[in-house]
């Protein structure tokens, strides 16, 4: 080995270790970056045979390169923050630079960095400023057709939510000792020719969130035997055609208990239904809602004992307009709306990005990546599927540097950078003392 190949052989671990000390040290830097993957130096020899000498005894130089280490899982740590999420498990969350172009396949990049919080139009954004992308459901909680329609998950796009009554239940008792009315008709109750025995309104939920007074109205027609009527109690404008918008005959067994709401039905039944038909004017959506009076041959709804009607508890389904008052995030990356009225509606799924070898992605600015030759495409598809991972909300995946590591790197790679240096000073003295051989 030649001086000068010493020379080179020091000028080489200078430069190899100085690239293993920026790895150390953007591993140091990022310990506590969220999602953080930390990256290893790799050290290999480097022959001047290689480039071209014939000397088997050539020098040998040194080389480094970085190793990323992007599937190990970091340790998950818990928020207070529901938008908060992390991946226990494979896979990356697909994020934009931009909501303006989150639906671009090229535009899509990947992260573990799940500190998503929104911004001020509601898109939620981590702190690198990555927007999170997923795919929009309908109102019925359903995906898109199109799988590859991906946008910028929005929390505030929704004003509110209000659900209109579907079931509608009573308790009551009807007086047996009633007197029988044998001239009833129906429709006589609505129109005032016949005065109920015992009648009684309940406040049901329309289809844009407003409250519409129905009235249940009962007379005795026979043995065991009673007429009902309901009628709606708002404005007749709001109805397409007059009262009583349902009517019908109910019966009881002698000991009291129902023995079935609609006694034209060919079997026994608790319930009946009820079309209100709303008219163009009122705007409201079609609307039928089944009303429950009791099991036949029980009593745990309207029943026929001797003594006083009265109602003693009634029931709807539905709820009044509520609004937005937060958002929760399922292991399967469902998104879904809470309302102030208790209602909640699912509004985006969440994608998990997965690769045939996640090692190998490019790194960008923002702790996030992008699909290269080495890493493969993405295959982006559903959470706790197909080998991805679950999605954890009000947590966060921390960084996997292991400081104690860093540090004995940073001193290993110092001493060697010393002792490199060493080489070349050493060289340079038995160069000078050559040269003054040659002066002499």
């Amino acid at each position: 080995m030649s001086l000068f190949g010493a020379l080179t052989t020091g000028v080489s671990g200078l430069d190899a270790f100085s690239q293993a000390l920026s790895v150390t040290s953007s591993n140091i830097a990022n310990v506590n970056t969220t999602g953080y993957k930390d990256s290893e130096s790799d050290f290999s020899t480097l022959l001047a045979s290689t480039m071209g000498s014939d000397d088997a005894s050539s020098s040998a130089g040194v080389v480094a390169t970085t190793n990323q280490d992007i599937t190990q899982q970091g340790l998950l740590t818990t928020t207070s923050t529901p938008t908060d999420m992390a991946i226990s498990g494979n896979g990356f969350f697909v994020v934009s630079q931009s909501p303006a172009t989150a639906g671009s396949s090229t535009a899509q990049l990947y992260t573990r960095a799940g500190d998503f919080t929104p911004d001020s139009d509601g898109d939620l954004q981590n702190s690198a400023g990555m927007y999170l992308m997923g795919w929009p459901l309908d109102s019925s909680g359903n995906l898109p057709s199109d799988l590859n329609d991906l946008t910028a998950v929005n929390v505030n796009n929704l004003s509110g939510k209000a659900e209109a009554t579907t079931t509608m239940t009573l308790q009551a008792n009807l007086q047996s000792s009633s007197a029988v009315d044998s001239t009833y008709a129906p429709g006589d109750m609505a129109n005032g020719t016949v005065t109920p025995d015992f009648e009684t309104t309940v406040n049901v939920y329309d289809s844009q969130g407003g409250t519409q007074p129905l009235q249940v109205a009962y007379t005795k027609t026979g043995a065991n035997t009673w007429a009902y009527e309901v009628s709606y109690q708002g404005s007749s404008t709001n109805l397409s055609s007059a009262n009583p918008i349902a009517e019908g005959t109910m019966s009881f067994n002698s000991d009291g208990t129902l023995a079935t709401a609609n006694t034209a039905a060919a079997t026994p039944t608790g319930s009946v239904n009820v079309t209100i038909p709303w008219s163009t004017s009122s705007g409201l959506a079609a609307q039928t809602i089944s009303l429950n009076m009791g099991t036949p041959g029980g009593s745990n709804g309207v029943t026929q004992f001797d003594s006083t009607s009265a109602l003693t508890n009634s029931s709807v389904n539905g709820a009044l307009l509520g609004t937005v008052t937060g958002v929760s995030i399922d292991t399967n990356g469902y998104v879904t709306a809470n309302f102030s009225n208790g209602l909640s509606q699912k509004i985006y799924k969440l994608p998990i990005a997965t690769f045939a070898n996640a090692d190998g992605l490019s790194g960008v600015s923002g702790n996030a990546y992008q699909a290269s030759l080495q890493s493969g495409t993405a295959t982006v598809g559903q959470a706790n599927t197909g080998g991805a991972g679950t999605i954890q909300s009000s947590a966060l995946e921390g960084s996997t540097v292991d400081l104690a590591t860093e540090f004995t790197n940073l001193i290993t790679t110092q001493r060697a950078y010393e002792a490199s240096t060493r080489i070349i000073t050493t060289a340079t003295d038995m160069l000078d003392q050559l040269l003054q051989m040659d002066e002499h």
